[in-house]
């Protein structure tokens, strides 16, 4: 099992929170409080997943409730660099189509900064 990897910087309008290894049962609570302590200044949040290995229905349930957090401060959960198994993983329960995705965190961030939900990926 690889360990969850967490880093965080602020952006224009929201934060940034890079996570890199396997998101599971075992720590998605980790994950949860980080970003629940390193909101940042906005409504916003990216999550650079272009680390992440592994995702079980835990960090599926967790992107949601993330996400619903963001809309309800009035921002969106931007989800970034998703690729391989978590991606598949997304798409075939439907998170794809529900969270805002990107090719990759830069993407994401000029989109966050400009309030442009544009330039989201298409499952593939």
């Amino acid at each position: 099992m690889s360990p969850l990897s967490l880093s965080r910087r602020d952006l224009p309008g929201g934060v940034l929170i890079t996570v890199a290894g396997e998101l599971d049962a075992t720590n998605a609570h980790e994950l949860e409080s980080y970003a629940e302590s390193h909101r940042g200044a906005g409504p916003g949040m990216v999550l650079d997943l272009g680390g992440l290995t592994f995702l079980d229905s835990r960090g599926l349930h967790l992107l949601l409730r993330l996400h619903a957090a963001a809309g309800e401060r009035g921002g969106l959960l931007r989800v970034a660099g998703v690729q391989g198994r978590p991606a598949r993983i997304l798409q075939v329960t439907g998170v794809w189509s529900v969270v805002t995705i990107h090719p990759d965190a830069q993407q994401a961030a000029v989109a966050m900064c400009c309030h442009d939900a544009g330039g989201a990926q298409q499952p593939s």
